[in-house]
């Protein structure tokens, strides 16, 4: 099956969000309200665990660590922290040392006004491998963050172990071309994997409109992504909706998170001045399988590719056994 991304005008967003108004008037409920979601309480639920900060390129980030070994960075995507990795950080933590990190713009870390692009993201990264102590780093990204790892993994070479990249690979000059509108019968609630649909990709384009339209109610557009990119809603529950809620609440972290997608035209800038990654790579794709593999076998030399069963977007969250099975035998 290939993945044929595709961008919108952004007033189907308002479609979205006038199908959506009931959820936000409700009371609230258990998703929202009824378990704690700080970063200190959520560590708690993983022993061995700690919250850290570290200022790296003048931007403080949070990151979660624990463990002991060779160290592995986690990093998430939109709209999640490092909390989408908490499923498999305790067995992981078992071999390796395990840094589940908030990208600039996430989470409790910094939320500057630039410094978007993978390439500085990657950076980001570098200085925090190096500020702990590391000559060189698996790392491990989903979504934005499989982005990210991909740019640190060309960036630095000599600072790169292994890379894992879930389900999305970096902006290139394929992306410039997607079309606007789909195709006849295709869009609905749960995504078609051979005419996925991200019109999201364009509403982020928009600067200040999200915003207006989503500070304080932005579990209703997360409802909406979970709905249409998982298999099964139940693997994100409510304490994690909860938490995600949260973390893009505000104005602020809704443009940070914006933000990112903004950067797409300098990263595939960017990407056109990469040379073939050359340290091993592991692919894992739910409905994005084939796009990811299409892609990264043009851009590396060491590539293995899987496709997980059973699984939406979200892998990590959705097939976590599955996706500690596949990390455990590259990484080890």
């Amino acid at each position: 099956m290939i993945f044929r991304p595709l961008n919108i005008a952004v007033a189907a967003f308002a479609t979205i969000i006038a199908t959506t108004n009931l959820v936000a008037a409700q009371p609230a409920t258990a998703t929202t309200t009824s378990q704690a979601t700080s970063d200190a309480d959520l560590v708690a639920s993983l022993p061995g665990f700690r919250n850290a900060d570290v200022t790296v390129n003048g931007v403080k980030l949070h990151y979660v660590v624990g463990g002991e070994g060779s160290p592995v960075i986690l990093l998430p995507g939109w709209p999640e922290t490092w909390w989408s990795w908490h499923k498999i950080m305790p067995l992981l933590a078992k071999t390796h040392t395990v840094i589940s990190l908030d990208i600039r713009g996430m989470g409790q870390s910094d939320k500057p006004v630039d410094g978007y692009e993978k390439k500085v993201l990657a950076s980001d990264v570098h200085e925090l491998v190096k500020a702990l102590g590391y000559g060189k780093a698996d790392v491990v990204g989903h979504d934005i963050g499989s982005m990210v790892a991909f740019a640190y993994a060309a960036n630095y070479p000599e600072a790169t172990n292994k890379v894992v990249m879930l389900d999305v690979p970096h902006p290139d000059a394929e992306l410039a071309k997607w079309p606007l509108l789909p195709t006849v019968g295709t869009f609905g609630d749960k995504i078609d994997e051979d005419h996925a649909y991200p019109w999201w990709f364009a509403f982020h384009q928009v600067k200040g409109l999200p915003e207006d339209i989503l500070a304080g109610r932005q579990e209703i557009e997360q409802k909406w992504f979970f709905r249409y990119l998982m298999k099964d809603e139940s693997k994100i529950d409510a304490r994690d909706r909860a938490v995600y809620a949260a973390a893009y609440a505000g104005r602020d972290a809704i443009r940070a998170g914006n933000a990112w997608y903004q950067a797409f035209p300098q990263d595939i800038v960017d990407d056109g001045a990469y040379g073939k990654v050359t340290a091993p790579v592991l692919a894992l794709g739910g409905p994005g399988y084939v796009w990811l593999k299409t892609t990264l076998e043009r851009k590396t030399t060491d590539l293995k590719a899987f496709k997980i069963a059973d699984s939406g977007h979200f892998i990590a969250e959705e097939q976590p056994e599955e996706t500690l099975k596949y990390l455990s035998d590259f990484l080890k």
